[in-house]
């Protein structure tokens, strides 16, 4: 009789293995389409592309591909650009996404709800073309705010002065972001049993301290994967963001200019596709390491909040 029931057990759990590895094997096709057999091309990193030669006949050179993009004048302002904005995203991004979470957990009226969720979530499908003729339309020289300062007497141009770039690329990533991210915490919100906040008001907690004591621990697991999935891509940024939205101005360059952006005027310019690969491969092993790094940290201080 166990020995029936084991079976039957084992070939129910089976058949939910085999249907979840069906729902899943168009993702599992796509990533190995385009992210596993993409990386055979990673030899062009090292050779000198003769296009007459073609890839494969190519000539080796090393490690000069690297060199030349390490060696340039501009090498360590992108690098720091590219970094400095990730982290601020990430620090500023994540905070707010969870603030606003708590906010929607707080709206009674599913009315209202669906309304702020829909207001919030909808700047995400906004291409960055779109969002960078919306900014042109607020900060150009016949913009909303521009024609503002005018009227009480002050001439400023914001797309010749580089201290406030920062300002608005944050600003203007936050909020095409926050309706998409705020969204999954809000899902992991209503995913806490509501025994442990009732157990709590009878307890006489007030909001803060449930947030404090109930929500936050238990978004802690989905807050620490989130944020190693976001530092993995932290030497990667979003191209449309600081291409279209600075409108490819020179003078911006110190404090618009990343990585991504960087590479693809050198190859629309030189055409060195292995100088491009070299770029591309360096930021996959710098947030490789990074996920690893992070990774190991989080096991140390809480080994169950670890990704893998």
């Amino acid at each position: 009789m166990a020995k029936a029931i084991i079976e039957k057990f084992k070939n129910a759990e089976s058949k939910k293995i085999f249907q979840l590895t069906v729902l899943a094997l168009p993702a599992i096709v796509a990533i190995f389409i385009f992210s596993y057999i993409p990386m055979a091309g990673i030899f062009i990193a090292f050779k000198n592309v003769n296009y007459e030669q073609g890839i494969f006949r190519s000539p080796w050179v090393g490690f000069d591909n690297f060199d030349f993009f390490f060696t340039s004048s501009d090498a360590w302002t992108v690098i720091r650009n590219t970094l400095g904005y990730n982290a601020v995203f990430i620090v500023v991004g994540t905070l707010l996404s969870i603030v606003f979470a708590l906010l929607l957990n707080e709206i009674i009226s599913r009315k209202f709800l669906k309304t702020y969720q829909t207001m919030f979530f909808f700047p995400y499908f906004f291409s960055w073309i779109i969002v960078a003729y919306m900014a042109y339309s607020f900060i150009g020289p016949y913009g909303i705010v521009t024609g503002w300062l005018e009227k009480i007497g002050v001439n400023f141009d914001f797309y010749t002065e580089t201290w406030i770039w920062p300002l608005l690329l944050t600003l203007i990533n936050i909020w095409k972001g926050l309706g998409y991210t705020s969204i999954i915490f809000y899902a992991g919100i209503l995913g806490i049993p509501n025994d442990y906040f009732e157990a709590a008001a009878i307890d006489g907690a007030n909001k803060f301290q449930i947030i404090r004591k109930i929500t936050i621990p238990l978004l802690m697991p989905l807050i620490t994967i989130m944020t190693l999935l976001s530092v993995g891509k932290i030497f990667y940024s979003d191209f449309g963001l600081f291409f279209f939205v600075p409108r490819e101005i020179g003078q911006l360059y110190p404090v618009t200019q990343v990585i991504d952006t960087y590479v693809f005027r050198m190859l629309r310019q030189s055409g060195d596709i292995g100088m491009s690969s070299a770029v591309g491969l360096f930021q996959s092993l710098m947030g490789f390491v990074v996920v690893l790094f992070s990774n190991y940290l989080v096991r140390k201080v809480n080994d169950e909040n670890k990704l893998f």
